[in-house]
């Protein structure tokens, strides 16, 4: 069954509307407007959590419901409801044809149709128990707490979801989506003495259950968990100041997401808003460096097969060598800016307008082998996970934290530090980045990107990175 006819059998058949009626009411609420649409939306969610050698929490959720959106300029109407009936969205059509009075706006034409799909569309809840998940989180909590004596406290969660989507536009212009999310997480608190640390590392994407329920496959992350904890037990104080960082692969992407890739959204770029505002087609980061966003990619967390407008999503380049080549859009964004749609406008859920948000954003690998950049470095910083940060859109400045980080010393690897942070403006650093190594590589598929009081899952990567002269807080030595 295509995702079409699975979303009709749902909203339709299943929740009673009639398909010509509902039609009627989206055509008359755009009349006059710019673009919009109806976004339907079912989802179910689960979510269990093991803590101190129990089973904490278990939950179980279904939520349904639509949004219907007209846009006249830069002027947005916007009207939800949980209940998913005519009566309902006719109520909120009135609302939202308030935005488009005394508006003669054309309709934008519809996105493009695809036949392309990069996920299952299976659900994942349904096909392991609820007894054998619980085993699972058991089985986890066993094989970290009897991998080292040194382990106080083990927190192992799992969640996953089911979400399905239709998108109409006036014209009878229908897209279908279902969309599956699985995450699988490890949380180990090592301690010597009064001192302890904690490691955590989970996996996820757009995947069912037995990806990552495989034995081989969660030892791994308990490893990587623990692994981190008893690094951070052995890890000295931070030193401050300016000099040399290296970034490790993967998720230090997180890094490039937040001080970089917000600003190459088009609603920050349109208000001005943005560090990059004005500065398409110039030179915004050092040679080498290329920044793809890449909804397309099989299977990844922020991967999608259409947007919550309907646009098939994409690989975009947004800077190609050290070029400003492109910008993250969405429709209403790419129409007033005069430029594509990118597939890139997104929203938590039926109850949330779409903006312009990131997919899987990473940076290309480069020529350098990784060790060849660290044997560069005489004194510096080697950041190979990463924490909180702050980032101001406007300015570009950031501050994030180094979870796990190692002193360089002669070009070696040297101890692991505690309270390092990164301060630094997002164009500045691009501009300072002088090794670019060939082993890219995707985050293990755990990311979330909030915006506007909206949570998004994302990707992020990048190959290992020499920064040159970055500013690191810590304690001074």
């Amino acid at each position: 069954m295509s995702d079409l006819a699975a979303t009709d059998e749902l909203f339709f058949t299943r929740a009673g509307l009639d398909r010509a009626r509902v039609e009627n009411i989206v055509e008359d609420a755009l009349g006059g407007a710019d673009d919009g649409e109806l976004y339907l939306e079912y989802r179910v969610s689960e979510s269990l959590s093991f803590d101190d050698g129990r089973l904490r929490n278990a939950n179980f959720d279904t939520t349904q419901g639509f949004g219907l959106r007209a846009v006249a300029d830069e002027a947005t109407g916007y009207a939800h409801a949980s209940e998913l009936s005519e009566e309902a969205i006719g109520r909120a059509a009135k609302t939202v044809k308030a935005v488009s009075k005394g508006h003669q706006g054309t309709l934008a034409a519809p996105p493009p149709g695809t036949n392309r799909t990069f996920y299952t569309d299976e659900n994942p809840l349904g096909l392991v128990d609820f007894e054998t998940k619980v085993k699972l989180l058991a089985d986890i909590d066993a094989y970290a707490r009897n991998a080292d004596e040194r382990v106080r406290q083990v927190i192992v969660s799992l969640s996953g979801e089911w979400r399905a989507v239709q998108i109409l536009r006036p014209g009878g212009e229908r897209c279908g989506d279902i969309r599956p999310l699985v995450r699988l997480n490890v949380s180990v608190v090592t301690g010597e003495g009064e001192r302890q640390e904690t490691g955590s590392h989970g996996v996820g994407g757009r995947a069912l259950y037995d990806t990552y329920i495989d034995a081989e496959s969660w030892k791994a992350q308990v490893d990587e968990a623990l692994r981190q904890s008893l690094v951070k037990l052995e890890s000295v104080a931070a030193p401050a100041g300016e000099m040399d960082v290296v970034l490790g692969p993967g998720w230090p992407g997180i890094l490039l997401h937040e001080a970089i890739g917000h600003g190459l959204e088009g609603d920050f770029n349109r208000k001005k808003t943005s560090a990059f505002s004005g500065l398409m087609g110039s030179r915004v980061a050092a040679r080498g460096i290329t920044v793809i966003d890449d909804g397309t990619i099989e299977g990844r967390r922020g991967s999608l097969t259409v947007d919550d407008e309907g646009t098939p999503s994409q690989r975009t380049v947004l800077i190609d060598d050290g070029i400003l080549v492109g910008f993250i859009q969405d429709r209403m964004n790419a129409r007033l800016m005069g430029m594509t749609p990118t597939g890139n406008g997104r929203r938590q859920s039926f109850a949330h307008r779409p903006m312009p948000r990131m997919t899987n954003t990473f940076m290309l690998a480069g020529p350098h082998d990784p060790e060849e950049i660290i044997a560069s470095v005489d004194k510096g910083l080697y950041a190979v996970n990463f924490g909180g940060g702050q980032v101001d859109i406007t300015s570009g400045k950031f501050v994030f934290s180094a979870s796990e980080a190692y002193l360089i010393e002669g070009g070696k690897v040297g101890p692991a530090v505690k309270g390092a942070t990164l301060i630094g403006n997002g164009p500045d650093v691009l501009g300072r980045v002088s090794m670019v190594g060939t082993d890219m590589r995707l985050d293990p598929g755990v990311g979330t990107c909030g915006k506007d009081g909206q949570s998004v899952p994302v990707g992020v990567g990048q190959p290992t990175l020499k920064v040159n002269a970055l500013t690191v807080g810590g304690t001074a030595v």
